[in-house]
């Protein structure tokens, strides 16, 4: 008995033991550990051994996220050649950052000096900002994908407004566009624009969120507060997300004022500020050529403003006149490699200039509205009042363009995609 209780007690101490012994050579692993330091950097470490000198220690390790091949990188580890070595390798964030809940599988390979190599079995590593104390709440609608949401600020009744905010917009991106998460997705709610900035490595002072697309990932700052902004916000993100996963590929990509044009339709009804700045275009003759909007927007306040209120009413237009299923051929011929023109052509039968074109026609409607809002005057006096019909609508258009420039320093959110947003 007494026997087979030691056996016992041997076989446990086997099993719970964390070294790894190498079937077929003599090298030991004593410890292998990883220390997280979010955002700055992980620190990963291993003991081991061998009856000769060991000579090579790397670290091999994988991302979990979306790429178009699979990818092992590399990391060669610090130590002094001997028999028993503590070695290390620092994953530097300043030089690739991950975000918050990132996954990695690493693994170690160890080579002595008698050629004798052991790789020991992968781990997972968990890039987790445990900073706070994260609550976290998960969507029981399986047709709008598996959505997480983390937070450490509010009630219950924050996060489920969130939560439902997020699953409407889900619901209304699939009604619209046909698309829907293809992957699981992860929204990390922090309090306060300065928690969500002490998060990201080398933060823009105006930097109120970020859509990691490639993960999968947001992190956005939403004070209880601030719930209304925050949805519009969530929402917003939300959408660079799915569509990002549906139109994935190494062959082709979105125009800047699809992609964000989708995100802004999917928020609902455009917001006054960015209609004022579109109907006032429209009345100066000062609207931004649609094929300009394929590429980055401009950082001045006005013309940014412009041009996501110019991209919301070109998705509005395309949507209106020819329905879910051409958006949802046009993302699908994009992600093939189409060109911008071919795609058009082949969905719509126009090219972007085409587009630019029949939109602007559309427009005409606007520029009644806005003539509409001057006085009427006598036939008389009409020539003699217009320059001060004139400096009035130049102040309003001022007073307006200050008033955005305000209200976009607090959204923050809206300005690239794939990182940092405005």
């Amino acid at each position: 008995m007494i026997k087979r209780i030691a056996l016992i007690t041997s076989t446990l101490l086997l099993l719970l033991s964390p070294s790894f012994v190498a079937a077929g050579n003599d090298i030991t692993v004593i410890a292998s550990d990883v220390d997280v330091n979010f955002p700055n950097q992980a620190v990963f470490t291993l003991e081991a051994e061998s009856y000769v000198d060991i000579v090579d220690v790397r670290l091999y390790y994988q991302v979990d996220m979306m790429n178009y091949a699979e990818v092992v990188s590399e990391g060669w580890a610090e130590f002094i050649p001997a028999n028993t070595i503590e070695a290390n390798w620092v994953w530097d964030m300043e030089n690739a950052s991950l975000p918050p809940g990132a996954e990695i599988t690493y693994w170690w390979m160890i080579e002595d000096a008698d050629g004798n190599r052991f790789e020991t079995s992968p781990e997972i590593m968990h890039f987790d900002d445990e900073r706070y104390p994260w609550q976290s709440l998960t969507n029981t609608a399986p047709q709008d994908g598996e959505l997480t949401l983390f937070w450490y600020e509010g009630g219950d009744s924050f996060a489920r407004g969130l939560m439902d905010t997020c699953q409407e917009g889900l619901a209304r991106l699939t009604q619209d566009i046909g698309t829907y998460p293809e992957k699981p997705i992860k929204i990390y709610i922090y309090a306060s624009i300065s928690d969500l900035q002490g998060a990201m490595i080398f933060p823009q002072e105006w930097t109120g969120g970020a859509a990691f697309t490639a993960f999968s990932t947001i992190a956005i700052g939403i004070p209880p507060s601030e719930l209304d902004w925050g949805k519009r916000a969530l929402v917003h993100e939300l959408t660079h997300l799915v569509v990002h996963q549906a139109t994935f590929s190494p062959y082709g990509q979105l125009p800047l004022w699809l992609d964000e044009g989708l995100a802004m339709y999917n928020e609902g009804e455009l917001e006054p500020v960015f209609r004022s700045s579109l109907e006032e275009a429209i009345w100066q003759d000062e609207l931004i050529s649609v094929r300009s909007l394929c590429s980055p927007f401009s950082a001045e306040t006005k013309k940014a403003r412009l041009s996501y209120a110019q991209s919301y009413s070109l998705v509005e237009y395309l949507l209106d006149n020819y329905g879910q299923d051409r958006m949802l051929e046009l993302l699908t011929i994009l992600k093939e490699g189409s060109t911008y023109d071919e795609a058009l052509t082949d969905v719509y039968g126009f090219d972007i200039d085409g587009l630019d074109t029949r939109w602007r026609g559309t427009l005409a409607s606007h520029t009644v509205i806005s003539a509409s809002r001057i006085p009427e005057q006598s036939e008389g006096t009409a020539e003699q009042s217009h320059p001060a019909v004139i400096a009035v609508l130049a102040a309003l258009a001022t007073a307006l363009a200050l008033w955005g420039a305000l209200v976009l320093e607090g959204r923050t959110w809206r300005r690239s995609s794939g990182k940092a947003i405005i």
